[in-house]
């Protein structure tokens, strides 16, 4: 008896807890809305479009040019760097043609002012590189918008979970007020001797169980509030309640939908495909020249920042690495593999997904014939406890009989409620597998 008390009131305690608890009623579109803003995985997602997008932008510089501007100041007795430095200021006399000048100079400060620039003509390794960037910035947009789509189905199940923790309450408490009035009845039969001592225990023990269950449902309610909140990227400490019920939502039509070789994953993948292709091509053709332009205007004193002498430097280069040992013929190799790895890997991502899709089409079908079955269990459990009920009222039902009735009809509501959650979900998978 000690037991039972601590018990009720461990039950009193949590069912206090739950009702001070500030609820907040919330939309499947609600939710998703603020899915979109705030969500961890997307804003990730998002992040790793920002760094493929990075790199792909580092590839303007096979059109762009390279400026760089630099000032050195140097303080020499070095004979040649002296000479240089004079020459270069444009301050050399005849006296320092003297040997003895030549080989033991004064010291010579010597400031130069360098403005540099590369420009790029020709790079055909690097015109694929860049294509291959692009393709890796479009798969990573293609799977971050697929992310997208996960989540939303993530967040659609995490909703519906919450609709069936509330629910289960409500099933469990109806039960619980079943339970009690049953209760109230064997009191009284066994107050004028109808029923024995065993009976009015198996009764309290059947209340008991109901009671657990219920605690754990509304445990569950919190679970499943949570995890909504989780994917929204909200923390705080209100209880959210769905603002719809969990019912059956059948669609027939979803079974001549067909899966889409244009999915946003499946996309990705053969854009991730073309960028090996393209680094594989940019690897065969690093053995054609480089064709680069530079140029340079340099300013020398022996001031700093002084620009009393100027010069400038323009040319061409044509460079050619005829071979760099075996370097390059093992990164086409690898690249080659790399290459046909993607493109086996692409195969058998469709072949996967087409598996996939149709093992999920049977899984929505099973679902839906469980969904009529079980509901008709539902009803035919429901119809055979109020018979037993009434018949115990009359004295006529074994106690035993109504217990196992009640908790059979308990289980199989709970049963109809996860088969109901199992077909939507199936049904939301099936769409997102269709997309």
């Amino acid at each position: 008896m000690q037991l039972k008390k601590s018990l009720l009131i461990l039950f009193f305690l949590f069912n206090v807890l739950i009702i001070s608890a500030q609820q907040e009623i919330i939309s499947l579109e609600e939710v998703l809305e603020k899915v979109e803003k705030n969500n961890y995985s997307i804003k990730i997602s998002e992040e790793d479009y920002n760094i493929s997008k990075a790199d792909f932008n580092q590839t303007n510089s096979i059109f762009l040019p390279n400026i760089s501007i630099s000032h050195t100041a140097i303080a020499t007795t070095n004979p040649l760097m002296a000479f240089g430095s004079k020459l270069n200021q444009e301050i050399l006399t005849q006296a320092d043609f003297n040997p003895a000048m030549l080989n033991d100079p004064n010291e010579i400060k010597n400031f130069a002012t360098k403005i540099e620039i590369q420009q790029p003509i020709f790079n055909a390794d690097g015109l694929y590189m860049r294509k291959a960037a692009k393709a890796k910035m479009n798969a990573v947009e293609l799977q971050s918008e697929r992310t997208k789509e996960y989540i939303k189905l993530e967040v659609t199940k995490a909703y519906m979970q919450l609709q069936v923790a509330y629910k289960a309450v409500a099933v469990l408490e109806k039960a619980k007020e079943a339970a009690l009035e049953n209760k109230k009845i064997a009191d009284n039969k066994f107050a004028q001797g109808y029923m024995q001592k065993a009976d009015i225990l198996s009764v309290e023990v059947h209340m008991t169980e109901v009671e657990n269950q219920l605690l754990s449902a509304k445990s569950s309610v919190q679970n499943a509030s949570e995890n909504v909140k989780f994917l929204m990227g909200e923390q705080n400490e209100s209880v959210l309640k769905p603002s719809t019920e969990l019912k059956a939502e059948l669609d027939f039509s979803i079974y001549n939908e067909s899966l889409s070789l244009n999915r946003a994953d499946i996309d990705a993948m053969q854009q991730s495909t073309e960028a090996y292709n393209n680094m594989y091509k940019a690897n065969k053709t690093s053995y054609l020249p480089n064709l680069n332009a530079f140029g340079s205007y340099e300013m020398y004193d022996n001031q700093i920042f002084g620009t009393d002498a100027k010069g400038y430097l323009v040319g061409a280069q044509l460079s050619w690495n005829v071979f760099d040992g075996y370097k390059r013929i093992g990164k086409i190799q690898k690249s080659k593999a790399e290459l046909d790895k993607a493109e086996i890997g692409l195969e058998q991502y469709k072949n996967q997904s087409n598996l996939e899709y149709n093992t999920a089409k049977r899984q929505l079908k099973d679902a839906e014939n469980k969904l009529y079955l079980t509901n008709l269990a539902s009803e035919q459990s429901k119809e055979a406890l109020r018979i037993r009920t009434n018949r115990f009222e009359q004295g006529l039902e074994k106690t035993s009989d109504l217990l196992i009735s009640e908790t059979q009809y308990m289980q199989k509501q709970l049963e109809y409620l996860q088969t109901v959650f199992n077909y939507n979900f199936t049904k939301a998978y099936v769409a997102f597998l269709t997309k």
